[in-house]
């Protein structure tokens, strides 16, 4: 097994690459970022456990492609945190979904189009004319159970 090499210095923008070579293609690519938030709700018209008040810690999978910049990227991971932060998260944290959500059972189901039609206007003004889109979105209620949405099936 050979020893991990250091390197002997770092490579340099001008020098050793040039700004032209760090788009390497064209090519349109799905980039994924997880989030979480923790909410309480229960849920109407059913008859089971949820009909009563309960809370979970949700976890939110949202893949976004596009076409990569003239670095070699999509989308900065740091902005997608900050526009599901401000679009979903600072709306829903630690809050009672039936009173912050728009009329509709608080399932999965339900609010998984709902945080899609809202991320899907915000990705708009955040790329403009650069065709970043969401592709999908999983919303997991607990570790094993979850809705999900994919592109395709919101026409």
């Amino acid at each position: 097994m050979s020893a991990y090499k250091i390197p002997s210095r770092l490579q340099v923008l001008g020098s050793d690459i040039d700004r032209s070579q760090l788009k390497y293609h064209d090519r349109r690519v799905a980039v994924t970022k997880e989030f979480t938030f923790d909410a309480a709700h229960h849920l109407h018209a059913y008859d089971g456990k949820c009909a009563n008040l309960h809370g979970h810690t949700y976890k939110v999978v949202m893949t976004v492609s596009g076409r990569v910049n003239e670095i070699g990227m999509v989308v900065d991971f740091g902005d997608l945190k900050r526009l599901f932060e401000d679009v979903i998260k600072r709306r829903l944290d630690h809050q009672y979904l039936n009173e912050v959500l728009p009329p509709m059972n608080t399932t999965a189901e339900n609010m998984i189009v709902w945080m899609w039609e809202e991320l899907e206007r915000a990705l708009e003004a955040y790329a403009g004319d650069r065709g970043v889109r969401l592709e999908r979105l999983v919303l997991y209620e607990t570790p094993t159970s979850s809705a999900s949405l994919e592109r395709a099936w919101m026409s």
